[in-house]
Parts: C-alpha cells; sequence; structure tokens
C-alpha cells in the first residue's frame, strides 16, 4: 500500500462521482467497497475513507451533468492553468474552500479532465490498496492529438504498451510501489476509443469477481464480466446511476 501526503504538478491526485442520490451512493459504494464517509461538505459532498484516509469523493450531481466518476489532475496555479490551456474550459476556476479549487477543461477529443490546486484536500491519501484508487483511463478516438494535448498541458509522454494502448509517464515521478507491474513514473493509461472519448477510473479490489456479483445485488450492474489482466483479474460495472467504473483485483505478495 502507498500512504500520500502530496502530489506534484502533473499528477492524477483525486476522483469522484456526483450522483443524483447521494445517500443511495454512499450506501452503495458503502458495501461495495467498504468505504466509510466523512462529511458532509458543500454541495452534500462526502470523502470516502479506507482505514481512515480519504480515498475518492462522493457528491450531489449539478443539474445537467450525467453521473460519471472524474478525474483530477494536480496543478499549482489553476489560474494559470486554465488560461494557458488549448482545450475547451467546461468549468472555470472555482473555490471549493477549504478543500481547493477546481477546474474542468475538455480535450480536443470531447473527453473531461479536471484540474485541482490543493488547499485542504491534497488528493487521495490511501493508493495501491483494496478499495483504493488504482489509475485513471484516457479512453480516445484520436490518440495522436489526444498525446499532444496532455504532453502539452501537463508534460506527460507516451510510451505504446500494447496495440491500441499506451502509458502516460510524467518523467522524474516517483509513485506507486516498486513491485508494480508498471513503471512507477506511470500516471495514467490511453487508450483507442471507436465511439466517442472520455476518461475511466479504476479501483483495486479484494476480488474483482466477488465484487462484480456483489454489485448487481447491490442495485448496479455488470458491464464487462470478470477476465484476466495485468496484473490478475478485472471488471467492469456501473453503479445504480450507471456510472461505470472499474476494479482490478489488488496483487500481493
Amino acid at each position: 500500500m502507498s500512504e500520500r501526503d502530496s502530489y506534484p504538478p502533473g499528477v492524477p491526485c483525486w476522483v469522484d462521482n456526483l450522483v443524483p442520490d447521494v445517500p443511495r451512493a454512499l450506501d452503495f459504494y458503502g458495501q461495495l467497497l467498504g468505504w466509510e464517509f466523512d462529511g458532509p461538505g458543500p454541495g452534500d459532498y462526502y470523502e470516502a475513507r479506507v482505514r481512515g484516509r480519504a480515498v475518492a469523493g462522493v457528491g450531489a450531481q449539478p443539474p445537467g451533468v450525467p453521473a460519471a466518476w472524474n478525474t483530477y489532475v494536480s496543478v499549482a496555479d489553476i489560474d494559470e492553468a486554465v488560461k494557458v490551456a488549448s482545450g475547451h474550459v467546461a468549468v472555470p476556476p472555482l473555490d471549493v474552500l477549504p478543500a481547493g479549487r477546481v477546474a474542468v477543461l475538455l480535450d480536443p477529443g470531447g473527453a473531461a479532465i479536471g484540474l485541482w490546486e490543493a488547499a485542504g484536500r491534497t488528493g487521495c491519501r490511501l493508493v495501491n490498496e483494496a478499495g483504493a484508487y488504482a489509475m485513471s483511463s484516457l479512453h480516445t478516438t484520436d490518440p495522436e492529438t489526444a498525446a499532444r494535448f496532455y504532453h502539452e498541458r501537463f508534460g506527460w509522454e507516451v510510451e505504446e504498451f500494447a496495440p491500441g494502448v499506451s502509458l502516460f509517464r510524467l518523467p522524474g515521478y516517483v509513485g506507486g510501489e516498486p513491485a508494480q507491474p508498471v513503471p512507477c513514473d506511470v500516471v495514467a493509461v490511453m487508450a483507442a476509443e471507436e465511439e466517442r472519448s472520455f476518461w475511466s477510473v479504476d479501483f483495486w479490489v479484494d476480488d474483482a469477481d466477488s465484487l462484480a456479483a456483489s454489485a448487481s445485488e447491490l442495485g448496479g450492474r455488470v458491464v464487462v464480466e470478470p477476465f484476466d489482466s495485468i496484473p490478475t483479474r478485472q471488471a467492469v460495472v456501473a453503479d445504480p446511476f450507471g456510472a461505470v467504473f472499474s476494479v482490478t483485483t489488488a496483487a500481493h505478495g
């Protein structure tokens, strides 16, 4: 496991899900992932916690915004980051104090990526452990253009991993665990997509097969049945509101 108290600029640092029924979401994720919640804060927003450390957020859905898991990248100065951004600014810088400041960009393919300037909330304080955030993936219809956008915005470099799948790396960054199956400077994954561009979120779990079965029992659904993956087993599920996320069986030993 990894306990984190800070994130350098250019590193994905936080994930959240904004839903139309917050109490139902808290019940679903609490039972599914073992989360406990601290809150509410402004916007009926709760921090999910594992072993007392923040791992994600769940809050009220703004009008007209579909339920979805969102990824936020750490920036030192959100006003400057938005000013030089080449993508469309979907949400201009907004104070969500005392936690920090937030903005949302749309990349050239239309995928939404959040920016986070930390104050009281630096980001996920526990990663690489069952119940915690693992990594985010960009699914894009135009990998070449997306690669340029994220390189210009965050300094990410692209390395091909498999046909249609690449790794985003941030030179000089060291994250994760030495024994993990991907290099410690990898900050995200990019996969070619035919229909639309979007970001997805993955969480570590004790058993992807068992969790997929539980998701259906709790009112969600299985989008992709459990399958063999790197490092172990993975599945894709949706919560009761249609927000899709993936889960990966945490490697042990």
